[in-house]
């Protein structure tokens, strides 16, 4: 079977079904560049009109900014889609005057929104304040129901020294309790988490079952981290997999004379040569990088949604059109061999 953008697949067990390609809404929240308003309605309508019915956004996407865009839109749509969200972060009035708790250490792999609305993240994975996080998405939504929910950026590369305490909270502190809670109210149909480590999935696995999980950047054409220690186990639980960061930040979406990120930070010059002898092969088969990359995770039976964030209509244009590219199946294996060539030593 042919996949193509649209084609619907299944989220194990909940009845939900997701486009293969899903829009994410970090860039509508001003990641890297601010997105005006308009340019980001435009942005979601468009998508819809491309078929795309599976949207996915955070209250950290521009501090709030996000949740409520994709709201304005999808609310006023009456044919199914699935959205999703995250919990994990409270948000508070910066300009309140109160006494917050000392703001964290920035998060390397956070680098932070252009014009963000005015409010501070706190994390907490608290049963209380999973309960909180999703009335206050659902109010900035303005919908009645969001189909899944993702514990955002639980792990030791966001929390550092500060995980152990994070993890007791959604642990022992219910937080795990209160997702299971809204799933059998018939409040959300799945949860799992949303991040850029795979090893605390395989850890949150111990503790609770999970219906679907988003991880960002770990299995890409350029970086296979989560294939052999991982993607099996997933597959193996019933675990729903959204790739995310599919890119790697961009990397593998930027012309050559582009802006090279990766995984959120400067590419180093052995990113960029493995880069380079993965576009020299796709250039011997007449296909994009940009294509192959798209379509590289949805090709393994664990992954069942590859999101994508645009910043224009035009760039989301382009996304469904790599994604809808015929691929030869010779490329795959000239991929891999060009990627273990250039990782020797």
């Amino acid at each position: 079977m042919t996949i193509t953008a649209t084609t619907p697949r299944p989220v194990a067990d909940t009845g939900l079904m997701l486009t293969a390609l899903g829009l994410g809404s970090a860039p509508l929240g001003g990641l890297y560049d601010d997105v005006p308003r308009a340019q980001a309605l435009a942005v979601l309508e468009r998508a819809w009109e491309l078929g795309i019915r599976y949207f996915d956004t955070a209250p950290m996407y521009g501090l709030t900014r996000s949740e409520h865009l994709v709201g304005h839109v999808l609310r006023e749509k009456d044919e199914e889609y699935v959205l999703s969200t995250k919990v994990g972060r409270l948000m508070t009035n910066a300009r309140a005057g109160r006494s917050l708790p000392p703001e964290p250490p920035r998060n390397p792999l956070d680098p932070g929104f252009v014009n963000a609305l005015p409010f501070r993240e706190i994390f907490d994975y608290s049963y209380d304040a999973i309960m909180r996080s999703y009335d206050d998405s659902q109010q900035r939504l303005g919908l009645r129901r969001i189909d899944l929910l993702f514990v955002h950026d639980i792990g030791t590369v966001t929390h550092g020294e500060a995980h152990a305490r994070h993890w007791q909270a959604l642990t022992a502190g219910g937080g795990f309790r209160a997702l299971r809670e809204l799933k059998a109210a018939g409040d959300i149909k799945g949860f799992g988490l949303g991040v850029n480590e795979w090893q605390v999935i395989r850890d949150a696995l111990e503790e609770t079952d999970l219906d679907c999980c988003m991880l960002a950047g770990r299995y890409s054409l350029l970086d296979r981290d989560a294939e052999a220690g991982f993607l099996p186990l997933a597959r193996a639980r019933g675990v729903a997999l959204v790739l995310g960061g599919v890119y790697n930040s961009g990397i593998l979406a930027a012309p050559r004379d582009g802006r090279r990120k990766f995984n959120y930070a400067d590419a180093t010059a052995e990113i960029v040569a493995k880069v380079e002898a993965l576009r020299s092969v796709c250039d011997d088969h007449g296909v994009p990088l940009a294509a192959a990359a798209i379509r590289f995770p949805i090709r393994h039976p664990a992954v069942t949604s590859v999101v994508i964030g645009a910043k224009t209509p035009m760039q989301l244009q382009q996304n469904v059109d790599w994604f809808d590219v015929e691929l030869p199946e010779a490329l795959w294996a000239d991929l891999d061999a060009a990627l273990a060539a250039a990782s020797r030593p």
